[in-house]
């Protein structure tokens, strides 16, 4: 069975606590000690203070729960220890220096880097766009406006236009679905920002063109039952990630 070091004890965290299946957690971090501790009592973990002492603990991947900021800060140390990482805060990749060297690293060392689904669906079958065409790929996000720290919008209103590494620079904290989709597709996303008041989920409308022929994929996402700003989806999709990687078929591109 595989064993899993999870970086990050917040909401995320905790989903893949009470859901895990498949692997064990056998160790867990959060710059809170008293978060980590909190959480090894659900899943008889053993809770750490220093990140060297968790990183130095015995298991197989890394599962980072946290942030970007901590995705960026701690992905060399994991890889340069010898587990696998998955990143769940897969925004810090639009740092394509990063990106780079990380996936340099990561390739010299031998270790793999996993990165989720998240809010989205159909980022399997993005991936055919590292072989074949395609012509065009363009995400449309909704929020409600107070999920954008926006306190007067009365009506649909688009916030912003172009491509996603444009996004990145207005709006850094709805860079991980973009980010994701130009990982997969191997390609750059255009992106449209919309607030409307009328909404209360997060909406992703994906619309792809190619050589394939088209697709539109519409997800409007349930909140975490524990943290209204989470997506459930997108921790759930960590969950089948760790679940699949230790089974002897898979199913997929």
């Amino acid at each position: 069975m595989l064993t899993i070091g999870l970086l990050g004890c917040g909401n995320i965290g905790n989903i893949i606590i009470k859901n895990h299946v498949g692997v064990d957690i056998v160790a867990l971090f959060d710059q809170m000690p008293g978060r980590a501790e909190e959480a090894g009592k659900l899943c008889d973990a053993k809770a750490f203070g220093n990140i060297e002492d968790f990183l130095n603990e015995d298991y197989d991947i890394v599962v980072e729960a946290a942030s970007i900021d901590a995705a960026q800060k701690y992905a060399a140390s994991v890889l340069e220890h010898g587990k696998d990482l998955v990143v769940m805060s897969v925004g810090v990749f639009a740092d394509e220096l990063f990106r780079q060297e990380i996936t340099d690293l990561a390739s010299s060392l031998g270790q793999k880097i996993y990165i989720p689904s998240g809010a989205i669906f159909g980022l399997d079958n993005l991936k055919i766009g590292q072989v074949s065409g395609i012509t065009r790929l363009l995400l449309r996000t909704t929020k409600n406006p107070r999920s954008l720290n926006i306190e007067e919008c009365a009506e649909r209103t688009c916030l912003f236009s172009g491509m996603a590494n444009e996004c990145i620079r207005h709006y850094p904290k709805n860079t991980n679905v973009s980010v994701a989709l130009e990982l997969a597709a191997g390609r750059d996303v255009e992106v449209e920002l919309w607030a409307d008041p009328s909404v209360d989920r997060n909406v992703h409308e994906i619309f792809i063109e190619g050589d394939f022929g088209e697709a539109t994929i519409t997800v409007k996402n349930l909140p975490s039952p524990d943290n209204p700003a989470t997506s459930y989806l997108a921790a759930l999709s960590i969950v089948t990630l760790l679940k699949n990687l230790g089974e002897p078929m898979r199913v997929g591109t």
